[in-house]
Order: structure tokens, then sequence, then C-alpha cells
């Protein structure tokens, strides 16, 4: 189902509780979301659809992921970027890094890691933000 995206600053602020199981339909729901809003937007967290759980959806270069719990690794060549957000207006600066490692779980709850580069690298980190209670 397509949600409505949360521009509740206090609730997008508050980090994000760890997912289980009982979570695979909501991050349906914001895979959903994302894919209706893909004109616009790249990736999304689960807050950013009122569910506050540590799940994240992004575009990974033209095939879309899902992961749950994630949480970087390592992370090397840090750089400057500009982001917007759908849940916010305007556009912010940040620090963002090259390439990242990140450990996570697939939909079955499996224990994967990946290593992630560019603008992909650029997005999981931006939605980490949003599952930590980060606004940019």
């Amino acid at each position: 189902m397509v949600r409505e995206i949360t521009r509740d600053v206090f609730f997008l602020s508050q980090p994000s509780a760890p997912a289980s199981p009982e979570d695979v339909g909501a991050a349906d729901d914001l895979l959903q979301t994302l894919l209706a809003h893909k004109d616009g937007c790249v990736g999304m967290a689960a807050n950013m659809i009122g569910v506050a759980r540590r799940i994240i959806a992004f575009d990974g270069g033209g095939r879309y992921l899902v992961m749950f719990n994630p949480e970087i690794l390592k992370k090397s060549g840090p750089y400057e970027a500009e982001e917007g957000c759908l849940c916010l207006d305007g556009t912010r600066r940040t620090t963002r890094w090259q390439t990242v490692r990140v450990r996570y779980q697939d939909r079955d709850f499996r224990t994967r890691t990946g290593t992630f580069t560019g603008f992909p690298a650029q997005i999981i980190q931006h939605e980490l933000d949003h599952c930590d209670g980060i606004l940019i």
C-alpha cells in the first residue's frame, strides 16, 4: 500500500527501533511508496511513512533494495554533498562517504554485507540518518 509521507519533524527526529520479521508488511509498503515517488525520490526510511523501524528502501542503480537493520561497518572517502528530502523543504549540505560497507538483514532476516560506492552509498547514508533520527 502506498502511504502518506510523514513531515512531522518531532516524529522523524526519534531514533527507530530494530525491525523484526513482523515488519515485512511495512517494508512492502515502504517499497511501494518509494516506487510511487520514484520521479523525485531515490530512497526512503520507514519512519518517512510513519513506521519507526530500522528499514530502508532505495534505488541501488536500477535495482531496488530493501534492508532491515542496516549498519555501516566501514566508510572511506569523505566529501561534501547537498541533499533534499521528501519530508523537508529545500536542500541542505552534509558530509558523506564515497564508499560504505553495510551489514543488514534481507527480507528473510538473513545477515548480508555489501559494499556500496557513489550515489547508492550516499542514499544509504541519508536513509540511515533517518533511522537514527538525524534530519539534514
